[in-house]
């Protein structure tokens, strides 16, 4: 009975010091469990931070958009090589395809119209017209240069852009619209923003003033169909127009040609340090691979250049004016004698 009471004794005894060892195993087992959670846990926070900072990292990098590089140019080519990046629209796969600057400087009645159709027949050549004809545009070198840079990024939007894959990008400008008045600051721009310039003018300026003079008396007449037009598309439209003849003051002849001359001379002084190509009416209508000339100058492709302008003038300058003799009389022995070539040359 007694050893009974014993081994009941250390029975509970021992139960005793098991129920003290559960509690200790217990607590030991919440701490794993809870160590193992907090590393759980941490993982994927890290996991988180990362993809936080690999999303972030992305939008820098579509942010940061990879530079365009001109490839196959020549050192000396690179500062008239541009890559605009317009705010009026996407150039998309474009984007870089580098574009040209350009300006057709010319004077009045010199074919700059027609022949600005023709580099707007190229698929790549945008020239945006004579946009200094507006005057509040040339008001002062600031407007004239916010105006450059519109065209020049490709944000003047007229019938002639090409939009997003324009290789030569430029406008029409005569030499009294402000180009002379403000040459200094406009040679500066033109070399600062790699601006090529393309003269054009017309060797006999005797048929520049009888074209002149005609286009004036037509802007009230309005010769054709009671609109006045200074080009045309149709035969019978340049024979309405060419049906006038006006008659020359030869009192003002040579003045009014000297000035006309000295106004082209100054601006080929002005610009020579420009990038520039010298062109003549006349030549570019005699001999067509002038033509190629002006797209190798532009560094596009070469193409068939097309316009459907008619030429008004033609035939004879004795049968163009009133007083012919008057004239021939005014201008015999002196430089300007050789205007009176009766050679004509069709457009």
């Amino acid at each position: 009975m007694a050893e009974d009471l014993c081994l009941s004794a250390k029975d509970s005894l021992i139960v005793k010091q098991h129920q003290k060892k559960n509690p200790l195993i217990f607590r030991m087992l919440v701490l794993i469990v809870v160590m193992v959670c907090g590393v759980y846990i941490c993982s994927v926070c890290v996991k988180q931070i990362g993809g936080q900072s690999s999303v972030r990292l992305l939008s820098i990098h579509q942010v940061v958009e990879k530079p365009c590089i001109a490839t196959n140019i020549e050192p000396s080519e690179t500062a008239y090589v541009h890559f605009p990046k317009p705010k009026t629209f996407n150039r998309d796969e474009c984007a870089c395809n580098p574009v040209r600057n350009f300006a057709i400087l010319s004077t009045q009645r010199s074919g700059s119209g027609w022949f600005e159709t023709l580099l707007n027949s190229h698929m790549n050549v945008s020239s945006n017209g004579e946009i200094f004809s507006v005057k509040v545009r040339r008001s002062n070198i600031s407007t004239i240069f916010e105006t450059l840079d519109k065209i020049y990024n490709l944000d003047w939007l007229t019938s002639a852009s090409k939009n997003e894959c324009t290789a030569a990008v430029g406008l029409k400008w005569m030499l009294n619209q402000g180009l002379v008045q403000h040459h200094a600051e406009i040679v500066e721009y033109f070399n600062a923003k790699g601006v090529s310039a393309i003269f054009l003018f017309r060797r006999n300026l005797l048929r520049r003033m009888i074209s002149i003079l005609a286009n004036s008396y037509d802007q009230n007449a309005k010769l054709v169909n009671g609109t006045h037009k200074s080009h045309v598309h149709s035969p019978h439209e340049a024979e309405v127009l060419a049906s006038y003849k006006p008659t020359i003051n030869t009192t003002l002849l040579i003045p009014n040609l000297k000035q006309v001359e000295d106004m082209v001379n100054k601006s080929l002084e002005y610009f020579k340090n420009t990038r520039h190509i010298i062109l003549y009416y006349e030549d570019v209508i005699k001999n067509r691979t002038k033509l190629v000339d002006v797209q190798d100058f532009l560094k596009v492709p070469r193409q068939e250049l097309k316009s459907r302008q008619v030429k008004i003038h033609k035939g004879s300058l004795s049968s163009q004016v009133e007083n012919w003799a008057d004239i021939k009389k005014t201008l015999k022995g002196t430089h300007y004698r050789s205007f009176l070539d009766d050679k004509d040359y069709r457009l």
